[in-house]
C-alpha cells in the first residue's frame, strides 16, 4: 500500500496533467461537463493502478492511454454532438419553432482555463485556441472516435506518428491511414478561422458589442454583424442567419434580454459572455453564455447556450445586484 507521502507525490503528478487530458477529453467529446468525468475517470483508474505502472513509457503517455479509453467507453452512442447549424437550414423570425433537444446532442462550451496552457509561445497558444473553438471542435464530431484521437494526438498536440500508434494499440501505418481519412473529412467540413482575440481592434469590436447589448441599441448592433452573421441557441435546434434576422429576433421573441448585463469570460479560445438577464431592479440572473466569434472585424457568430448551470461551471457568479 503506497504511504501517505506517496500518495501525496502521486496526486500532485496526476493533477499537473489535468488541465491538458481535459482539453484533450473537450474535443474528443464536445462537452465540458463530459470531459471533466471522463478526467475524473481516468484519474481513478491510474490511481488504482498507480502500484501496478512499470514505467515503460511517461506518466503523460500512461494517462493520455486511459483517457483515450474512457472516451472511447464513454463513445459507444451513435449520436454526436452537434451545433444547430448542422441539423437544418436557418429559420425566420416569423416561422421560427422553439424545438428543445437533449444537451447531448450539442458541442457545448468550456472555459479556456480549463483547457488551454496559462502562458507558453505566443504561435502555440493560438493554435491552442484555434483547436477549442466550436466549430473545430464541432467538426471533430464528424469523425470516427480512434480517428479523432489520432488527429488530436498527431495535429494539434504534435504526437509523432509512432508515439500515437503505441498509445492506441496499432502500427503507424494504420495511423497515417486514419490521418489520411480524417484530414479529407475535415477538409468537407468549414472552420473558418476568427479573428486573433488579442488584437487590440478586436478588443475594441468586443466593447462596442458589450455597450451595444446591454443598451439594447440594436441600430449599433447591427454594424457590428457581418452580413453572414449567424445566431444560434442550444438546447434549441432553431437558428438565424443575416443581421436582419438577428436583430427581428431580439425586439421580437427575444426582447425580455432588454436591460441584460454581460460578464466577461474567456471559452472557446475566443471572446464569451455570461449574458444575466434582469428578474427584478438592481437584479440580474443567468440567463445564457454566449460566445462571441469575429472574422475580419466583424461579429459572424453569436452562439448563445441557455443553460444557466454552465454559470457556475464556468466560474461566473451566481447574480448580480446593481
Amino acid at each position: 500500500m503506497a504511504s501517505p507521502q506517496t500518495r501525496i507525490d502521486i496526486d500532485e503528478i496526476f493533477e499537473a496533467h489535468r488541465r491538458e487530458l481535459t482539453g484533450y477529453c473537450y474535443r474528443m467529446l464536445g462537452s465540458g461537463s463530459e470531459a471533466e468525468d471522463a478526467v475524473q475517470e481516468t484519474l481513478v483508474r491510474a490511481w488504482r493502478a498507480a502500484d501496478r505502472f512499470e514505467g515503460r513509457s511517461s506518466v503523460r503517455s500512461w494517462l493520455y492511454r486511459i483517457a483515450t479509453n474512457v472516451c472511447l467507453d464513454m463513445h459507444r452512442s451513435p449520436q454526436r454532438r452537434a451545433r444547430p447549424m448542422h441539423l437544418g437550414g436557418p429559420s425566420t423570425v416569423e416561422g421560427a419553432v422553439l424545438r428543445e433537444r437533449p444537451e447531448e446532442t450539442w458541442v457545448q462550451p468550456i472555459a479556456d482555463s480549463q483547457v488551454l496552457p496559462e502562458r507558453g509561445d505566443p504561435a502555440e497558444v493560438a493554435a491552442a485556441r484555434d483547436s477549442v473553438r466550436l466549430a473545430f471542435v464541432a467538426a471533430l464530431q464528424h469523425l470516427p472516435a480512434r480517428q479523432r484521437a489520432a488527429l488530436i494526438l498527431c495535429e494539434v498536440l504534435r504526437w509523432s506518428a509512432a508515439e500515437t500508434a503505441e498509445l492506441l494499440d496499432t502500427t503507424v501505418a494504420s495511423v497515417n491511414s486514419a490521418l489520411q481519412r480524417a484530414r479529407a473529412t475535415l477538409a468537407t467540413v468549414d472552420v473558418a478561422r476568427l479573428d486573433d482575440l488579442d488584437d487590440p481592434e478586436h478588443q475594441a469590436l468586443l466593447a462596442r458589442y458589450v455597450d451595444a447589448f446591454e443598451r439594447y441599441d440594436m441600430t449599433a448592433l447591427a454594424a457590428l454583424l457581418r452580413e453572414d452573421v449567424v445566431m444560434s441557441m442550444p438546447p434549441w435546434d432553431l437558428w438565424l442567419q443575416g443581421p436582419e434576422a438577428v436583430v427581428a429576433w431580439m425586439v421580437g421573441p427575444g426582447a425580455a434580454c432588454e436591460g441584460s448585463r454581460l460578464v466577461p469570460i474567456a471559452v472557446n479560445g475566443t471572446a464569451g459572455f455570461g449574458s444575466y438577464k434582469r428578474v427584478a431592479p438592481g437584479r440580474w440572473e443567468p440567463w445564457a453564455i454566449q460566445v462571441i466569434e469575429v472574422a475580419g472585424g466583424r461579429i459572424v457568430g453569436h452562439n448563445n447556450f441557455v443553460y444557466p448551470e454552465l454559470f457556475a461551471q464556468l466560474g461566473l457568479p451566481p447574480y448580480l445586484e446593481a
